[in-house]
């Protein structure tokens, strides 16, 4: 079974019947095969205690051991009691862990921050080296994620940084949204806790150690690190004006978030990290929930000024489109001034009837109404005095002569003008291109379609192959891939809009001759 198909249903599995955790149990698995932790932040009873009890249902030797922190807990409670025997026969000071932390391989601790310092510091060399150290003896222990939760994040003043740290990846996670959701979760009968995992997809321990020799081989193309690298130093930028509100990310988490990409692109069957990947960088560098938002424009930013593109030179052909363009113009336009009469305006907001005052008390009409009457049927207007004090309500359309109206007046529609000006306007006078000069423009306009036609071939054989994998990314959304793309959808853009000005410019002077 290839790797893509299998993660595909293991993951199916992990999320049958949890609804709305997809993506944070898709971020488990991975920090897991990434030898990685992650925490969940969010209020009680929204699944994250039954993640980890999933999770270990994806291994073969699945162990796991979760525990509610409290000032009160101690040692014993998370690393198992001390050996009385060993204490008394032997005066060695050790635990019996196989049934406690040190034993097992999927670890979730909730309210982790409430643990005291000797479970915060044994947790630090469990996280960092992989080992527990018993009595005299280094443990090397199994573990192969720990999940930790809170319904807060650490303060500065709690002394925890260190073990904070620690956790590469955070996820902020919250009740169901969907009403639906919500109603099939409440009413389902099915064991969530159930394992349900087939013994054939369960990954053994053998096939893990296979698989993490192959993620360190999986290439980490320039692409990628120049991404990386313009988003350490967006974070700067936004460091220097956030001073008291900065985002501290330290060296070892930038190598641990190359491992976590890497672990991606394989379990995606791939052999390279592509910059869809590099989207889980967003649940790497947040450190408070008020960082997210600020984190995710800076890497949606980079990679949408510098992600994957095709190197075309549309410059030259777009100035000369537009000299052509207005060559045509210019051979074919003549401008011609006329004088025209048009409504001179009165009081900024009125027309002047001309001989109104012959019939009725008013004789201005508002520039708005006047711009809502019609030749074929009659409206109400208001006439007014020259003070602007409105005298009458009369029916009056608009008359097919130029600046006039016809007003209703004993039953006939009596014609009046309005009081014009004379205004310069500029008309133009098409003329027939010679046929020299439209043998040429062909001539032009097929050089010029040739030339966008060979760009067109150039976007399409150099289309980036990591473009047509992009929406089958098992751990970032796929409407991301917008992003990712939109440099070459801006290329393709600029393409069929240069295509269409050529067409219109052609298809203009050939109807001219």
């Amino acid at each position: 079974m290839q790797i893509r198909e299998k993660i595909t249903q293991i993951l199916q599995y992990l999320s049958e019947d949890i609804y709305e955790k997809e993506e944070v149990i898709r971020l488990a698995f991975l920090a897991t095969i990434a030898e990685e932790s992650i925490f969940l932040l969010g209020p009680p009873g929204v699944a994250k205690s039954l993640i980890a009890r999933r999770l270990k249902y994806a291994f073969k030797d699945g162990k796991s051991f979760e525990y509610l922190m409290n000032r009160f807990s101690t040692p014993d409670e998370i690393f198992g009691p001390v050996s009385i025997k060993r204490l008394k026969d032997e005066d060695k000071y050790e635990r019996q862990t196989e049934k406690y932390l040190p034993g097992a391989n999927i670890v979730f601790l909730d309210e982790i921050w409430k643990a005291g310092p000797a479970i915060q510091n044994a947790l630090l060399t469990i996280l960092n080296e992989k080992i527990y150290r018993n009595g005299e003896q280094e443990l090397a222990v199994q573990i192969r994620g720990i999940i930790s939760a809170s319904n807060e994040i650490p303060l500065a003043s709690d002394g925890v940084e260190a073990l904070w740290d620690r956790f590469l990846l955070r996820y902020y996670l919250d009740n169901i949204r969907n009403s639906q959701n919500f109603i099939d979760m409440i009413t389902s009968t099915k064991d969530v806790y159930e394992d349900n995992l087939p013994p054939n997809l369960k990954v053994s321990k053998e096939e893990l150690e296979e698989w993490l020799e192959k993620i360190k081989i999986v290439i980490i193309p320039a692409e990628v690190t120049n991404t990386i690298q313009l988003i350490r130093l967006k974070i700067e930028e936004y460091n220097e004006k956030q001073e008291e509100n900065s985002i501290r990310i330290y060296d070892r988490r930038w190598k641990k978030i190359i491992q976590l990409l890497r672990t991606a692109a394989f379990l995606n069957g791939r052999e390279q990290v592509d910059l869809m990947d590099c989207f889980l960088i967003v649940h790497c560098l947040w450190e408070k929930p008020q960082h997210f938002n600020p984190v995710m424009e800076m890497v949606q930013d980079v990679i949408r000024k510098h992600g994957y593109s095709v190197a075309l030179n549309l410059q030259t052909i777009k100035k000369e489109l537009q000299e052509f363009e207005e060559e045509v113009a210019l051979e074919t336009k003549i401008k011609n001034q006329v004088w025209k009469d048009e409504p001179l305006t009165v009081n900024k907001d009125f027309f002047e009837v001309l001989n109104a005052q012959l019939y009725f008390d008013g004789f201005m009409v508002k520039k708005a109404e006047f711009a809502k009457l019609s030749t074929d049927e009659t409206n109400s207007i208001s006439l007014y005095d020259a003070d602007k004090n409105l005298t009458n309500r009369v029916q009056a359309q608009l008359s097919e002569q130029a600046n006039a109206i016809l007003i209703n007046h004993n039953s006939k529609l009596t014609p009046f003008n309005l009081k014009t000006k004379k205004t310069e306007s500029t008309e133009v006078i098409y003329k027939k291109p010679h046929p020299i000069i439209f043998k040429y423009w062909e001539e032009r306009t097929e050089t010029l379609t040739s030339y966008l036609e060979q760009q067109q071939q150039k976007l399409e054989t150099e289309y980036p192959s990591e473009m047509n994998h992009l929406k089958e990314n098992f751990f970032v959304h796929p409407k991301l891939s917008e992003i990712v793309t939109e440099n070459i959808t801006q290329v393709q853009k600029t393409l069929n809009s240069l295509k269409l000005r050529v067409e219109k410019n052609a298809f203009y002077y050939k109807n001219l001759s």
